[in-house]
C-alpha cells in the first residue's frame, strides 16, 4: 500500500522553491509527506460577477472530488479573492473531518492593504492558513488558545500574532489519528 501524502495543489503558477517551503513546514507539522502538484482549474467557472470574486464553496467541491492516488489530504493554494455567502472574504475553508481544502494568498498580501511586499511575512501567514484549514480536515474546530494555529482568524492581524503550529491538546489529537507515528512523537 501507498503510503498517505498530503497533496498541495497549486492552481496557480508559484515559484518552485516557495512550494518546496511549504511542503517542508506542512511536513512539520503533520509528519505525512507533503507532494505538491499543479492542476488547471477554469476559474470561470467560479467566478461571482456581483462580488468580483470566486466562490469558495463551489471550488471546495471540485477540489473534493479530484482523485489523486496516494492522497489522504488535498489542499489546492489558490491566488484569487475568495468567499462564500456569509463573510466578505475568506482566507481558506476546508471540510470538516474530510480530505480537502482550499487556501488563497490574495487577501494574504501585505499589498492589497497599502503595505510593502513582504515575501516572508506572506510565506508565514501561508503557512498558517494552510495548517489551520489540514487542522480542520482532521477534525479540529477553532481552538481558544492564543497562540495555537487553531484561533479563528478574521484578519491579517489575527494571522500574524498567532504561531504556525498547532497547540498541545490540538496537537494530540491530530497524533491520535496517525497511528505509523512513533509513540514518542506523541508524547509531545
Amino acid at each position: 500500500m501507498k503510503k498517505q501524502e498530503i497533496i498541495l495543489l497549486l492552481a496557480d503558477h508559484f515559484d518552485e522553491d516557495f512550494a518546496l517551503r511549504l511542503s517542508k513546514k506542512i511536513n512539520h507539522e503533520f509528519y505525512y509527506p507533503v507532494v505538491v502538484k499543479s492542476y488547471d482549474f477554469n476559474m470561470s467557472d467560479y467566478y461571482y460577477p456581483g462580488r468580483r470574486q470566486y466562490d469558495a464553496n463551489k471550488l471546495l467541491k471540485s477540489v473534493s472530488e479530484i482523485l489523486i492516488p496516494g492522497a489522504f489530504k488535498t489542499m489546492a493554494l489558490f491566488k484569487v479573492d475568495l468567499f462564500i455567502p456569509i463573510l466578505t472574504f475568506i482566507f481558506g475553508q476546508a471540510i470538516l473531518n474530510g480530505h480537502a481544502g482550499l487556501i488563497s494568498l490574495y487577501r494574504l498580501r501585505n499589498e492589497l492593504y497599502g503595505l510593502q511586499n513582504d515575501e516572508k511575512l506572506l510565506e508565514d501567514r501561508l503557512v498558517k492558513v494552510i495548517n489551520h484549514e489540514i487542522g480542520h480536515t482532521f477534525g479540529l474546530i477553532h481552538c481558544q488558545n492564543i497562540g495555537c494555529v487553531m484561533r479563528s482568524s478574521t484578519y491579517v492581524e489575527h494571522l500574524d500574532q498567532k504561531s504556525h503550529h498547532l497547540c498541545f491538546n490540538c496537537k494530540k489529537k491530530v497524533l491520535d489519528q496517525i497511528p505509523e507515528i512513533d509513540p514518542l512523537h506523541k508524547k509531545q
